[in-house]
C-alpha cells in the first residue's frame, strides 16, 4: 500500500517525439556496433507469432554489453524461436518490436534507476505500473540490484526476476506463453505462482504512521505467496560470454565467470551473502572448453568471480593457461584474495600481459578485520605484495573501507601504517589504495546498521597522509555512497524522492542535493533521509524486503551480526 499520494510523469506528445529523436540520432552508428559483434551462439529464426521482447540495459553499448548477465540472458532469449527480442541502451538499439509483449532491463547499479524511468517515457509508456493500461506491454527487470531490494522501484515494475537467471527465464517464458492471451491481471497471478518471480501490486505495505516503519507486508489475497524466495543455479555450468566486440569497455575480451558467491562472507558483503552459496564448475569439463571456444574468436580472457583464486581446481587453470601456445594471450582476473596472490600467480599475470593485480584488504587493522570476519593478517598483504613484484607486476591495487561498524581512528592510522610498510616491501610496485565507505546491505549480518556520518571525514584523513607519501589514494564518493544507503534500505516510500530527484536533474542522473532537496519538499508524508541512511535499526523490525528470502534465514544473520559487534 503506497502513502496517500503519487507522483506520475506525464510527457507531452512534443516531449516524446523530441527524445525518440534523440535516440534515432543516437542509433546512427548502432549499426556498426551492432556488426562488429562476434557471436558465440546461434541466434533462432522466430515463429512467426513469436513474443516481442525488448531487453534493455540502462546505460550504454559499451557499458552493457560487458556486463557478463546482460550477455547471458540475452543470448537465451535469443535462441528462443518462441521470442523475437531486441536490445536496447541508452545510445542505440536494435530494430525495436512494433507491438512488444514485454520489456526487461538488467538493472545492476542503483543509480541507473534514473536511465529506466527516460526509458519507459521514450518508449511512450506510464512509469507506474498502476497506471497502464491492457495496450501496454509487461515492464519486468531482473539483477542484482532488484534481487537485493527491489522495494524503491516496485510501484514501477509490474513483475521481477529474482536470484539467478539460468532457470528462472525459461520458467518466465514459458509460463506468459501459456497466458499470453489473458488480461494483465490475470497475467500477473499467474506469473506470481513462479518460484523466483515477485509481483509487487500484488502485495500490500502497511506502516505505522506516515513517518513510522513498516507495520505489515501482506499478499492481497491467499492464493499469493506469503514469501517469493530467491533463486539459486545448481548446475555445474556458470556464465561465458556470448558475444566479443572491440566496442565493449574492455575491447574484445572474453568472460568466463570461474566462481559465483564467496566463500569468505565479511559482514558487508553483498556480493557473498546474496549469492551463496559458493560454487565451482569443474575445471576440466567446463571451464577449459568454454575458454577454449572464446580463444578461438579473441586473445583477450576475463576470469571472472568474486572469489576465483578458491577454486579448488584453480591450480589446474592456471596450469592450462600457462602453456605456450597461450603466449599471446592477454588475461585479466577479478579480485584475487589477499593470501593465494602466489609468486607462481604473479608470474603467469605478467607473462600474460596483465601489469596489475587487485586485492581487497579492508583495513590495515587486524582487529577491524576480525569484527568484518575478513580472515586475513598483515604479514599476507605484505607477501602478496613481494609476490607482485617479484613475479614481475608493476602495479598492485588495494582496496578498503572506511566507516566500519566500531572502527576507532587507531584503525586509520594502522591503515596507513600498513600501506607504508607494503611500500618498503615491494618499492619497484605503483600503489593504489582504493577506499569505500561502509554501505549497509540488505540479506547481509550488517544490513540493521547505518552509515557512519564520519566516513567523509575519514577518507579526507587518507587523502592527507598518504598521498604525500606516493601512494595513489582513489576515495569513493562519500556523497553517492549516502544515495547508495538510501536506496539499498530504502522501502516503497521512497520511490516519490526518487523520482523528484530525477526531474530536478532534468530526466538526468540525480546529484545528492537533490535528494536532500526531495526530502525538503516531502517532509511530513515519509520518513526523513536520516532514518533510511545512519540510522541503526533493531532487529525486530520488518525489513521493506522481508518477505523476500535471501540465501540464508533471518535468524542466521542476526547470529552473524552479533558475533561481529559482540
Amino acid at each position: 500500500m503506497l502513502i496517500n499520494f503519487k507522483l506520475t510523469l506525464n510527457l507531452q506528445q512534443p516531449k516524446i517525439l523530441e527524445i525518440l529523436r534523440t535516440l534515432s540520432n543516437h542509433n546512427l552508428n548502432a549499426s556498426d556496433h551492432f556488426d562488429s559483434e562476434k557471436l558465440l551462439f546461434d541466434r533462432s529464426t522466430p515463429d512467426h507469432n513469436a513474443i516481442g521482447v525488448i531487453y534493455a540495459f540502462p546505460n550504454t553499448y559499451t557499458v552493457g554489453i560487458t556486463s557478463l548477465g546482460y550477455q547471458f540472458v540475452w543470448a537465451d532469449l535469443a535462441t528462443r524461436p518462441s521470442v523475437e527480442v531486441s536490445r536496447w541502451f541508452t545510445d542505440m538499439h536494435e530494430p525495436l518490436p512494433r507491438s512488444p509483449e514485454l520489456i526487461g532491463f538488467s538493472f545492476s547499479w542503483e543509480l541507473d534507476y534514473a536511465n529506466i524511468l527516460r526509458a519507459l517515457e521514450s518508449l511512450g509508456i506510464p512509469i507506474n505500473q498502476s497506471d497502464r493500461s491492457e495496450k501496454h506491454p509487461l515492464i519486468f527487470a531482473g539483477g542484482v540490484v532488484p534481487t537485493a531490494n527491489p522495494e524503491p522501484f516496485a510501484e514501477w515494475f509490474d513483475f521481477l526476476l529474482l536470484g539467478d537467471g539460468e532457470e528462472l527465464v525459461g520458467n518466465m517464458i514459458n509460463r506468459f506463453q501459456q497466458v499470453r492471451s489473458a488480461n494483465r491481471q490475470e497475467k500477473l497471478r499467474s506469473l506470481s505462482q513462479i518460484a523466483g518471480i515477485y509481483v509487487p501490486s500484488l502485495y500490500e505495505i502497511k506502516y505505522a504512521g506516515v513517518n513510522g516503519a513498516i507495520a505489515s507486508i501482506q499478499p492481497i489475497d491467499s492464493d499469493i505467496p506469503t514469501t517469493i524466495t530467491k533463486q539459486t543455479h545448481k548446475g555445474n555450468t556458470l556464465s561465458a560470454s556470448t558475444v566479443v566486440t572491440e566496442k565493449a569497455a574492455w575491447s574484445n575480451i572474453y568472460m568466463v565467470e570461474v566462481a559465483r558467491s564467496c566463500p569468505e562472507m565479511c559482514r558487508f558483503c553483498l556480493a557473498s551473502y546474496l549469492t551463496l552459496p559458493f560454487r565451482t564448475p569443474s575445471a576440466i569439463n567446463t571451464l577449459i572448453p568454454a575458454i577454449e571456444r572464446g580463444l578461438k574468436v579473441t586473445n583477450r580472457l576475463g576470469l571472472l568471480g568474486a572469489s576465483i583464486t578458491q577454486h579448488p581446481e584453480f591450480e589446474t587453470l592456471l596450469d592450462y593457461i600457462a602453456q605456450p601456445q597461450f603466449d599471446q594471450v592477454r588475461l585479466s582476473l577479478a579480485s584475487v584474495r589477499t593470501n593465494t596472490l602466489s609468486l607462481k600467480l604473479c608470474q603467469i599475470l605478467s607473462s600474460r600481459d596483465s601489469r596489475s593485480v587487485t586485492i581487497a584488504v579492508e583495513s590495515g587493522s587486524e582487529r577491524l578485520r576480525q569484527i568484518i570476519n575478513k580472515k586475513l593478517h598483515n604479514d599476507e598483504i605484505l607477501q602478496a605484495a613481494a609476490n607482485a613484484q617479484a613475479g614481475g607486476l608493476s602495479a598492485l591495487k588495494l582496496y578498503g573501507m572506511v566507516g566500519v561498524p566500531q572502527e576507532l581512528d587507531t584503525d586509520i592510522d594502522q591503515t596507513i601504517e600498513m600501506l607504508m610498510t607494503v611500500k618498503k616491501t615491494a618499492p619497484k610496485l605503483r600503489l593504489s589504495f582504493g577506499c569505500s565507505t561502509f554501505v549497509p546491505k540488505s540479506h547481509t549480518p550488517w544490513q540493521w546498521l547505518g552509515v557512519s556520518p564520519t566516513g567523509d571525514k575519514k577518507l579526507k584523513y587518507l587523502q592527507k597522509h598518504l598521498a604525500p607519501k606516493g601512494i595513489d589514494f582513489r576515495p569513493e564518493s562519500y556523497k553517492d555512497s549516502i544515495i547508495q544507503a538510501l536506496i539499498s534500505r530504502g522501502d516503497r516510500r521512497i520511490q516519490s524522492v526518487l523520482i523528484l530527484a530525477y526531474q530536478y536533474a532534468d530526466r538526468g542522473i540525480p546529484s545528492d542535493g537533490m535528494y536532500k532537496r526531495a526530502f525538503k519538499e516531502l517532509r511530513g508524508q515519509l520518513p526523513p533521509l536520516e532514518h533510511y541512511v545512519y540510522e541503526n535499526w533493531s532487529t525486530d523490525r520488518i525489513l521493506p524486503w522481508q518477505h523476500l528470502q535471501g540465501a540464508l534465514p533471518l535468524g542466521t544473520l542476526i547470529k552473524h551480526l552479533d558475533s561481529s559487534i559482540s
